[in-house]
């Protein structure tokens, strides 16, 4: 059978490395739990960590934190789908948003539930997914300060998710430029100038974050350590919190290449190999996953004598050459992760999860 284990200690390291780093710094940070898709175990562990704060971009992940602990402040982190609004107000503290009418039905839906709802609005800065046009803002904010029930309690950003803009000093220089002119126009106090992420982390470092900066969100660097702005690791954090392991089930040596006349395959591809020499033999390992639970451009081998040769929806057969190190059937093989490899297993009901 196949698993992947969370490390707790080690995960513990990573998040005391950040908590230490934005307390020295004055700023809240919030954990970001998506990649742990509700799983209610490694939710557990993150909880008992002393986490604040915890954002997601699934309702259903919010409603299995608020049942894990009421204490912990819920933020719904991407604009709220309007068939999803009472769930959202029931679930999340805050919520993010960029369109006034759904803000107005967050404002209806919590009079009715006799709630204040509280909102962060982003402001699009050149990444181009979601965010109000700068021209826009402060007619935006206008409308909004109208709504019954609905606080601001503060404005961010989104960048280098998709098509990976980097944090400036100049870019995050205009977000906190915005939040006190909203102060000054409007004679209200805004909590959270939330511009940091993952990506954003190495600016507090080099001493390049704007004072006005008060508020990360963090996911990719807490779980795998990772300096995402120079696509490198911390050096004081860990980047195998998670580790993937699965199970043998055929062992056989055999030639390198396929016999037969070639068509595509399960996904499309049409293969073509330049030796037909069925002498060239090595030992071939099926393991117990398959596309339907990982994407092999995420996962690497722990040992680079092995190579990932061939997937299909369930099973993924490695080339263990000479078989040096004599595996059997029965035997595991582990693979690291980057955060998308992590994100598909963790989405995959058929791998197991556990503690290590």
């Amino acid at each position: 059978m196949a698993f992947i284990t969370l490390n707790v200690e080690k995960l513990k390291k990573n998040y005391q490395f950040l908590d230490h780093t934005f307390k020295e710094n004055n700023m809240d940070w919030a954990v970001v739990s998506k990649m742990l898709c509700g799983n209610k175990i490694y939710l557990k562990e993150l909880i008992n960590m002393g986490v604040k704060q915890l954002c997601d971009s699934r309702v259903s992940n919010l409603e299995m934190i608020k049942s894990l602990s009421e204490d912990v402040e819920t933020i719904y982190i991407k604009p709220p789908p309007k068939q999803s609004i009472e769930a959202i107000v029931k679930y999340a503290d805050i919520s993010f948003n960029t369109e006034i009418e759904t803000i107005k039905m967050l404002s209806d839906e919590a009079k009715r539930q006799g709630k204040i709802h509280k909102i962060l609005i982003m402001i699009e800065l050149g990444e181009l997914r979601e965010g109000v046009l700068r021209e826009d803002l402060l007619e935006f904010y206008s409308e909004v300060f109208k709504l019954p029930n609905i606080k601001v309690v503060g404005l961010g950003t989104n960048l280098t998710c998709m098509y990976g803009v980097l944090p400036s000093h100049d870019k995050l220089i205009q977000l906190c430029l915005y939040e006190q002119l909203i102060e000054a126009k409007f004679d209200r106090e805004i909590d959270y100038v939330s511009g940091g992420s993952s990506v954003t982390i190495p600016l507090i470092f080099k001493g390049l974050l704007p004072m006005g900066i008060n508020h990360f969100r963090v996911g990719e660097t807490l779980y795998l350590g990772t300096d995402v702005y120079n696509d490198t690791t911390f050096e004081a954090m860990e980047s195998d919190v998670f580790q993937l392991h699965a199970e043998i089930i055929e062992l056989t040596e055999k030639p390198g290449n396929p016999m037969g006349e070639m068509g595509t395959n399960l996904t499309g591809e049409s293969l073509s190999f330049e030796s037909t020499d069925q002498s060239d033999l090595s030992y071939r390992a099926i393991i117990d996953f398959g596309l339907l639970d990982i994407d092999e451009d995420h996962i690497r081998l722990n040992n680079p004598e092995h190579e990932i040769v061939g997937a299909s929806s369930d099973m993924l057969v490695i080339d263990l050459g000479e078989n040096r190190e004599k595996l059997q059937v029965g035997d595991l093989i582990e693979f690291k992760m980057d955060y998308m490899g992590i994100l598909r297993i963790m989405n995959s009901q058929y791998i197991e999860k556990r503690i290590k």
